[in-house]
């Protein structure tokens, strides 16, 4: 039997103050993000190509889900 795949590990943390959100690979930082497509671009700029990052199993959310931007809704309304 082979042994498990190891799949890189994509945390983005709990919202800050000003509502922004840390990414990180394990130990590594990778950026931070203001809204759900930052983290796909910050994923993206790692080599790490995820197309929905909401439903991909390969990124974790922490304190709120990809919705979860406190203080920065008025930043992203159109």
């Amino acid at each position: 039997m082979a042994p498990p795949t190891e799949h890189p590990h994509v945390v983005v943390h709990a919202p800050a103050l000003d509502g922004s959100r840390r990414v990180t690979l394990g130990e590594e930082p990778l950026g931070v993000a203001t809204h759900a497509d930052d983290v796909a671009e910050i994923l993206r700029l790692a080599d790490l190509y995820v197309t929905d990052v909401a439903e991909s199993d390969l990124v974790e959310w922490q304190g709120g889900g990809p919705d979860d931007w406190p203080g920065l809704s008025e930043h992203h309304e159109a």
